[in-house]
């Protein structure tokens, strides 16, 4: 039921679609919007309508930044010794924010999942496939879900001959996690990749 006029509901419908914002929690955020008109919503604004101009996908990674190559590419500090390839900016964000060192980056722009019409002309492996000879090693960090998987499988079976060694990342127990509540799946992969202390 609307309780605002068409401006305010298109508000909350388009915020509602944001990933972990329920409507609910999209008709709060927009209240708080309003009445903090002039400190929040006009610069929240003002700051979209410059990241609609300014906003680019990196043309070598497929990062998003406002400059191409982005600034990760960009860095003379990072060397071509290791590429890790994601799934999504949204991997490529975390494991920058996990310091995980001076690596390259490449962003597929998601898995295979032919069920859903996603093949391997929609996702960015052929770039890969061309930057893999500049790197000693590519890591496939993508996610364990069979999508995840058969992606790495792809993607591994297209580097054969590249000359980079190919690894993933590895699975199994968490930091902090408790055999008891981890499922079996998980312990047997962590079994069968254990490592000498």
């Amino acid at each position: 039921m609307a309780t605002g006029g068409p401006e305010i509901e298109q508000l909350i419908q388009l915020l509602a679609r944001l990933p972990g914002l329920g409507p609910r929690s999209a008709r709060r955020a927009v209240l708080h919007l309003v009445k903090k008109k002039e400190q929040l919503m006009l610069p929240l604004s003002a700051a979209l309508d410059r990241a609609v101009a300014a906003v680019r996908t990196c043309e070598v990674c497929g990062n998003i930044d406002t400059k191409s190559p982005c600034s990760i590419c960009a860095d003379p500090r990072r060397d071509n010794s290791m590429l890790i390839v994601v799934e999504d900016v949204s991997d490529l964000w975390a494991l920058e924010r996990a310091g995980v060192g001076l690596v390259k980056y490449h962003v597929l722009g998601g898995v295979l999942s032919p069920l859903d019409g996603v093949g391997p002309d929609d996702i960015s492996a052929d770039a890969l496939i061309a930057r893999a000879p500049q790197f000693g090693e590519i890591v496939l960090a993508v996610n364990a879900t069979v999508e995840g998987q058969t992606t790495a499988h792809y993607i591994t079976d297209r580097l054969a001959g590249s000359g980079a060694k190919v690894t993933r990342l590895a699975h199994g127990v968490p930091v902090g996690g408790e055999l008891d509540y981890l499922d079996e799946g998980t312990l047997s992969q962590a079994l069968r990749a254990r490592t000498v202390i």
